[in-house]
């Protein structure tokens, strides 16, 4: 998978469920739904959304969740296309 398509698909999934702004999930659910194989894509390229401040992490005790930046609207709506 190229890391535009794992990207896309991050992007895709969270916008779906409504994961924007204060509403967080725990990073291993993005794999969800993937192939074994592509799971080291969708890390690297969760990793390089993060980068680019598309999505926001935040440390908890158990973990790293992620959710999308509000304020990056008009580079998610380009993603969703």
């Amino acid at each position: 998978m190229e890391t535009e398509q794992a990207k896309r698909f991050i992007v895709k999934k969270l916008f779906h469920h409504g994961y924007i702004g204060g509403r967080h999930t725990d990073s291993e659910n993005l794999k969800k739904g993937l192939p074994g194989h592509f799971k080291g894509d969708i890390k690297k390229a969760a990793e390089e959304l993060i980068s680019e401040e598309i999505l926001i992490p935040k440390r908890t005790s158990y973990g790293l969740h992620v959710s999308l930046n509000p304020r990056k609207r008009e580079v998610i709506e380009k993603y969703l296309c």
